[in-house]
């Protein structure tokens, strides 16, 4: 054994340090955290119930997604149920310009206390004086501290400005909601140790040729990072989506080939979307595969299968596939309404606007059922489809107001749509 790791054996315990105070959880109360809600039911839901005293979280999205109007209609709903508790702190921009942004979705911001600051050292102090129960800053890469030798925005700048807001937020039970841009990557600018740093991290996801934004947990140590919120981007700001099925069915054309409805579920809400394919003969010598809203590899096992079981000349054919409204599909539930969509662009042939169609497309060409059945059921007869194809293992209670087309695989479905 060397000398010096004899010397750091033998070396005693300090006798200074205090021990650590114990706590028995089953002594605790189950709800004695009461979490600050917002009112603003979407984001209510992705958090979920609110926020918790004393947590920080990391709102994430491209440029002009909408990141910073949604954040200050939060914190403008806050501030109205916690008078002169909700600060907001901005780097980017003055507090004329804020009230400015405030007035253009049709808030005033009276209640809303604001800083225009970037040292994180002052922000720290005004937190520690203050102690409010809510603090938003936008954003995070504007931030620096002095005790990193970079500028702000550095990887180093932004990690130690993260760590000093979470040292002040969790003693003073402070909810600290964060921004952060994304890269052309698709992550979180800053490393991913961001993202360990927070409590809870949000992507707002969108399409800028659409309306529609759809904001989701990718983390969320206080709720599920299964549920969504989804809002329409109007002039007034971020407008809550309460039924997102009417809204992504509302343009939809009934008598063209290769469309069809499928029931989705995403956390704990079932909404229809429709699935469009176009299929045309290619003019290459490669048949190309497009697809929108879906896993691109998803619909290339999909063609696979309609070739080899369901016997669909497909070679020679380009295929489209599109999920309207810009909705992104993760699930295999659609798997049925994608072949569906492109049977009926293939054949010319319009399948009944009023049928929806649910149910996972194995490579044996058989249909297997998928969670929540119930659930997507309803949701289909509730929006007033009367026609729902269902896989042959599925358990769903017979409804009165709609016929169940009950099948075991792809052959049997084109069975029912001629």
């Amino acid at each position: 054994m060397s000398e010096q790791m004899q010397t750091r054996k033998n070396k005693p315990v300090s006798q200074n340090i205090p021990a650590g105070k114990i706590v028995k959880l089953d002594t605790m109360a189950e709800d004695s955290i009461t979490r600050i809600q917002s009112h603003i039911f979407e984001f209510d839901r992705v958090v979920g119930g609110g926020l918790v005293p004393g947590s920080l979280l990391l709102l994430g999205g491209d440029p002009g997604i909408g990141k910073s109007t949604l954040i200050l209609q939060i914190a403008d709903a806050l501030s109205q149920k916690n008078p002169g508790q909700v600060l907001y702190i901005s780097g980017e921009e003055s507090a004329e310009q804020i009230k400015m942004r405030l007035k253009r979705i049709g808030k005033t911001g009276g209640k809303l206390n604001f800083l225009s600051e970037t040292s994180a050292e002052t922000i720290v102090a005004t937190l520690e004086q203050n102690k409010p129960q809510v603090v938003v800053v936008d954003s995070i890469q504007t931030m620096y501290t002095e005790d990193v030798n970079s500028e702000a925005g550095s990887v180093n700048q932004i990690k130690a400005c993260t760590s000093k807001f979470l040292e002040v937020a969790k003693p003073n039970n402070i909810a600290l909601l964060i921004i952060g841009h994304v890269t052309k990557g698709g992550g979180l600018a800053g490393p991913k140790t961001l993202e360990h740093l927070v409590d809870t991290v949000l992507y707002l996801e969108g399409d800028k040729y659409h309306a529609f934004r759809i904001l989701r947990a990718s983390k969320n140590r206080f709720g599920s990072t299964s549920e969504v919120g989804i809002f329409d981007m109007q002039q007034q700001g971020m407008m809550e989506v309460k039924n997102p099925s009417e809204l992504f069915l509302a343009e939809r054309q009934t008598k063209v080939p290769g469309s069809v409805v499928a029931s989705i579920v995403e956390g704990t809400r079932a909404f229809l979307v429709e699935i469009q394919a176009l299929v045309s003969r290619t003019n290459f010598g490669y048949a190309k595969r497009t697809a929108l809203g879906i896993n691109p590899k998803r619909l290339e096992l999909l063609v696979n299968v309609l070739k080899k079981r369901a016997k669909l000349n497909l070679s020679s054919q380009d295929i489209n596939v599109n999920v309207a409204g810009g909705v992104k599909i993760t699930e295999p539930a659609a798997d049925l309404a994608i072949c569906l969509a492109i049977y009926s662009a293939l054949n010319n042939k319009v399948i009944d606007p009023k049928l929806a169609a649910i149910g996972e497309v194995g490579l044996a060409g058989e249909l297997r059922t998928v969670s929540d059945m119930e659930k997507r059921v309803n949701e289909a007869i509730k929006l007033g489809f009367t026609q729902i194809m269902i896989p042959k293992s599925a358990k769903v209670t017979k409804p009165a107001k709609a016929n169940l087309l009950v099948v075991a695989n792809l052959a049997e479905a084109w069975q029912f749509i001629g």
